[in-house]
C-alpha cells in the first residue's frame, strides 16, 4: 500500500490526477476498508497509468442528494481483479467498481448506516424512547440490485433495525406503495431506472411513500455525510439471518390498488385491445400483465424483450423516450395489427406509447402528450360517472410539473379544477399528496369529531371526503414519462399508467377515433401546445464542471434575449420567491424559467440523476378551427427548433466562461 500511495501522490505531482481524486484516493487507501481484490484493482489501474479512469472514479464522493445514490457501477475500464479470473464478458462481474465516485459496496453501507442513524433519531424524538426503524427494500433487474438489496438489508439488521426485502424482482412503484402499507419507517429500491446498463442507483423513500423531501432529505444527507469511511468496513461482509421475505401477499394488495385506476371495467372487457407490451428486459411484466389480463386486454408480447437482463441487450438505451428502444415492439405490432404499443422502462416507473394514425401509421407520443390524453380522458370519465361535479371543483386538482406542457394547464382551467405546478421531480407530487392528506385528516376531525384509517378506506369515500375537506388527486404526471392518478402511493407508476392507456384506447376505439385524432380535438379547444427538449451532456470531471459553468452563469448573466426574442421574465428558483396555487412556497432549487416576448418559454435545469442539463422549450399557438391546426404545429415546431439552435449555441458559449 505504501508504495501505491508514492505513486499516487506522483501522479499528482505531474499534474495526472486532479487534486481530489488524491485526496480521495488517498483516504480510501488509509481507510484500512478495502478488502484484497479492492486493492489489487487500484494497482492495476495505477500500473496502467489509466489516470483518466482513476479521475473519473476518485474526482468526487458520490453525493446522497435528495433522492438517494446514482452512478457507475460497472467502470468505463473494468480492471481484472473486478471482473474476476474467470467471469464471461456477459455476465455481472465479480465485484462493483472501486472508486468514491462510484454505485459500490462501500457507498451503499455508508448510505445505510447514515438512513438508519436517522430513522433512530426520528422515531426516538417522536415517540420519546427507542423504537428499530423498519425498512423495506426492492430492487429491479440491474448489475449488483440484488447484492446491494442484501448488503442494505445486512446493515440495516446488524445495526439494529427490522428490514424485509421482496423474493425477487419488483418494480418501483410497488416499493413506494408497500412502504405505506407495511407500516415502514422507510423504504429503499436499488434502481437506476432507465440509465445505461453500467449504472445502478439507490432511491430512499421515507414513511409516507414518498421520495425524501424536506426536512427529511436534509437530515438524512447530514447523517450520511458524517459516516467516516472506517465505520464502513465491519458491514461488507453480508448477514442475511432474520430477513423477512416478501412476496404474493403483499403483491396482491398492490393489484388492488392497481385495479382503482380503471374506471371503466366494462367497457375495457367489451372492447378488449389488441395491445404489444414490452417491459425493455426489466420488471414491468411482473405486475402490468397480469392487470391488462385480468381486465381482459389482449397482450402480445415482444419475446425478445419480455427476459430480465441487465445488459438492455435488445436497445441502445432502455429508455421509453427513445425511438428506438420501441422499435421490437412497433415492428411486432405492425405485423399483430396491434390497436396501442405500451412499454415500460426497467423499474417500471415510466411508460411510452406508440398507437396508430387513421392510416395504421404508428406514431410515437411524448410525455407531454400521453399524460395530457390521459388527464382529459379521466376528468372527462369522472364527471360523466358523477364523481366530480359537472362543473369541476377548486377541491380536485391536476398537479405537473414546471417542466410539463401547459395543455394540462389548460385542461385544468376549462374542467374547473385546481392545476398545481411543482418542481421537477416526483417527489414534490408526492409531497403535494401528503398535504392534501393531511388535510382532509384534519379538517374530518375538526367537522365531524373522527379519525379515518386513510390507507384502509374505500376509494370512493376517500375522494367523497376529499372534495369535502382535503383535495382530490384526480392526476399527475410529469414529460419525462411519469403519470399517476392514486394517492394510494406516492411515485410514478407505469403498471398503473399501462391499464389507464388500455381504457383510453378502448373508448376511443369504441368511437371510431384514434389517440392522434384526441389530442387534436384537444388542441383546437385548448390552443396547439407544442414542446421541445434539449439535452447536452457533459461526462466525467470535466463535464460536471462545464454544467456547473452554465448553471452558474445563467444566474450571474440571464439572458436578455435569446435568438432574436427578448426575454420578458426571468425566474431563479434558486433566489426568488415563488408560490404554488395552493399558497405554499417552492422550495430553492438551481432551475431558471424565461418567458419569452412571443408567448413562448423554456426551463433550465442540471439532471439530478445523469450527467447532462435539459432546456425544456415550450410554444402555444391560438388555433381557431381544425383546418388551422396543421399551419399553427408547423409554425410551433419550426420556431422551437430555431429557439433550440439558439439556446444551444449559448449554453456553449457559458460553458467555457
Amino acid at each position: 500500500m505504501k508504495q501505491l500511495l508514492e505513486k499516487i501522490t506522483k501522479a499528482e505531482e505531474e499534474s495526472r490526477l486532479l487534486p481530489e481524486t488524491c485526496a480521495n484516493l488517498k483516504a480510501w487507501c488509509r481507510g484500512g476498508i478495502l478488502p484484497l481484490w479492492a486493492q489489487e484493482s487500484l494497482r492495476e489501474l495505477v500500473a496502467g497509468e489509466a489516470w483518466e479512469e482513476l479521475n473519473n472514479r476518485f474526482y468526487k464522493n458520490l453525493a446522497f442528494g435528495t433522492g438517494g445514490l446514482r452512478g457507475r457501477t460497472i467502470a468505463a475500464q473494468s480492471t481484472e481483479a473486478e471482473r474476476g479470473k474467470k467471469i464471461s464478458p456477459l455476465e455481472t462481474p465479480a465485484h462493483a467498481a472501486v472508486g468514491s465516485a462510484c454505485m459500490n459496496d462501500f457507498n451503499v453501507v455508508r448510505a445505510t448506516i447514515g438512513l438508519f442513524r436517522y430513522c433512530q433519531n426520528f422515531l426516538a424524538g417522536e415517540s420519546g424512547s427507542a423504537v428499530a426503524p423498519a425498512l423495506v427494500v426492492a430492487h429491479d433487474v440491474r448489475h449488483f440490485s440484488r447484492h446491494f438489496c442484501e448488503l442494505t438489508i445486512s446493515t440495516w439488521r446488524q445495526l439494529g433495525g427490522v428490514a424485509s426485502l421482496f423474493d425477487g424482482p419488483r418494480s418501483t412503484p410497488q416499493l413506494s406503495f408497500s412502504v405505506r402499507h407495511l407500516g415502514a419507517t422507510a423504504g429503499i429500491v436499488i434502481t437506476a431506472s432507465h440509465n445505461p446498463p453500467h449504472d445502478n442507483g439507490y432511491k430512499v423513500y421515507f414513511r409516507d411513500g414518498s421520495q425524501i423531501v424536506s426536512p427529511h432529505a436534509e437530515g438524512i444527507i447530514d447523517e450520511v455525510n458524517k459516516v467516516d469511511l472506517i465505520e464502513v468496513g465491519p458491514f461488507l461482509q453480508k448477514n442475511l439471518e432474520g430477513i423477512i421475505a416478501l412476496g404474493p401477499v403483499v403483491d396482491a394488495a398492490y393489484a388492488a390498488v392497481l385495479e382503482e385506476n380503471v374506471l371503466d371495467p366494462v367497457l375495457l372487457r367489451r372492447v378488449r385491445p389488441k395491445v404489444v407490451f414490452s417491459p425493455i428486459h426489466g420488471t414491468g411484466g411482473i405486475m402490468s400483465v397480469p392487470i391488462m389480463n385480468k381486465f381482459g386486454v389482449d397482450v402480445v408480447a415482444v419475446k425478445d424483450q419480455n427476459v430480465m437482463d441487465p445488459r438492455f441487450p435488445t436497445v441502445k438505451s432502455p429508455n421509453p423516450e427513445n425511438a428506438e428502444a420501441l422499435s421490437l415492439a412497433m415492428k411486432k405490432a405492425i405485423k399483430v395489427g396491434a390497436d396501442l404499443v405500451l412499454a415500460t422502462d426497467p423499474d417500471a416507473d415510466r411508460m411510452g406509447v406508440a398507437a396508430p394514425n387513421r392510416e395504421g401509421k404508428l406514431e410515437l407520443l411524448t410525455g407531454n402528450m400521453i399524460g395530457s390524453v390521459l388527464a382529459e380522458y379521466r376528468v372527462g370519465k369522472l364527471k360523466e360517472m358523477g364523481w366530480i361535479p359537472r362543473e369541476g371543483s377548486p377541491r380536485a386538482v391536476i398537479i405537473k410539473t414546471f417542466v410539463t406542457t401547459s395543455l394540462q394547464a389548460a385542461i385544468a382551467k376549462a374542467h374547473g379544477l385546481k392545476l398545481i405546478d411543482t418542481l421537477t421531480g416526483f417527489k414534490f407530487i408526492g409531497d403535494k399528496l401528503a398535504e392534501y392528506e393531511d388535510e382532509l385528516k384534519e379538517g374530518l376531525l375538526r367537522e365531524e369529531g373522527r379519525e379515518i384509517d386513510y390507507d384502509n378506506a374505500g376509494h370512493k369515500d376517500l375522494i367523497d371526503l376529499h372534495l369535502k375537506y382535503g383535495t382530490y388527486f384526480v392526476f399527475g404526471g410529469e414529460e419525462s414519462y411519469g403519470y399517476l392518478a392514486s394517492d394510494r402511493l406516492r411515485d410514478k407508476d407505469a403498471n398503473a399508467a399501462v391499464i389507464m392507456f388500455c381504457e383510453l384506447v378502448a373508448a376511443l376505439k369504441d368511437e371510431g377515433k384514434t389517440v392522434g385524432e384526441f389530442l387534436d380535438e384537444m388542441h383546437v379547444k385548448y390552443g396547439c401546445h407544442e414542446e421541445r427538449l434539449l439535452n447536452i451532456v457533459h461526462e466525467g470531471a470535466a463535464g460536471a464542471a462545464a454544467i456547473g459553468r452554465i448553471l452558474k452563469s445563467y444566474r450571474k448573466n440571464p439572458p436578455s434575449e435569446v435568438g432574436g426574442i427578448g426575454v420578458d421574465k426571468f425566474t431563479d428558483f434558486g433566489v426568488d420567491d415563488v408560490f404554488d396555487a395552493d399558497g405554499k412556497k417552492i422550495p430553492k432549487q438551481d432551475f431558471y424559467f424565461l418567458e419569452l416576448e412571443n408567448g413562448y418559454s423554456y426551463a433550465v435545469r442540471g439532471s439530478g440523476t445523469e450527467p447532462k442539463i435539459k432546456f425544456y422549450l415550450f410554444a402555444r399557438e391560438d388555433v381557431t378551427d381544425s383546418i388551422a391546426l396543421a399551419d399553427a404545429k408547423r409554425k410551433a415546431v419550426d420556431n422551437l427548433v430555431a429557439l433550440e439552435k439558439a439556446i444551444e449555441a449559448d449554453a456553449d458559449e457559458r460553458s467555457r466562461v
